[in-house]
């Protein structure tokens, strides 16, 4: 296989991550050391996110074999991208925080379900609970109707209960 072919399968390869995933995040790591990246790539990969430092170039080929117009604006400099598979919110949370730890990461922006947003966007994803925390407010929510009516009925019970006790 010639440098040309395997570079056009790394363009499939990263073409079909962007379409698979949920959300891509795309990173400048300058200035972290290798300690760092990777504890950086653990905590992603313990998390479920693949990241791979990619060339800008086969990236922006990449982005517009699947029609990402916009991203190309955020692949300059050293890249690195973290690809989240099953939840859109995890990558930007792990990275995120990180970054809060270690000044020298930054995030970029990136793609959430096809959507290119910039970093603004990526912070604001970051900070919104998981989706296990989402699904826990709205059991929560759910389940606090049904506690309120078992309140009322204990209490109407135990109002019939004490007269019948003098």
């Amino acid at each position: 296989m010639g440098v040309r072919e395997e570079k056009e399968q790394l363009v499939a390869e990263i073409a079909d991550r962007f379409s698979r995933s949920k959300s891509t995040i795309i990173t400048d790591y300058r200035g972290l050391n290798v300690a760092e990246v990777t504890e950086l790539r653990k905590q992603l990969r313990e998390a479920g996110v693949e990241y791979r430092v990619l060339k800008n170039t086969l990236t922006r080929r990449a982005a517009e074999q699947v029609e990402l117009t916009g991203v190309e604006a955020y692949l300059t400099g050293p890249t690195a991208i973290a690809f989240g598979f099953d939840d859109p919110v995890t990558p930007a949370k792990v990275l995120f925080d990180f970054a809060k730890k270690h000044k020298a990461l930054e995030l970029k922006g990136g793609v959430v379900e096809g959507r290119v947003v910039n970093a603004k966007e990526v912070e604001a994803l970051a900070t919104l609970p998981s989706r296990e925390g989402l699904l826990s407010m709205l059991l929560s929510v759910l389940q606090a109707p049904v506690r309120n009516f078992a309140y009322a009925v204990k209490q109407v019970a135990e109002k019939q209960e004490a007269p019948a006790a003098e």
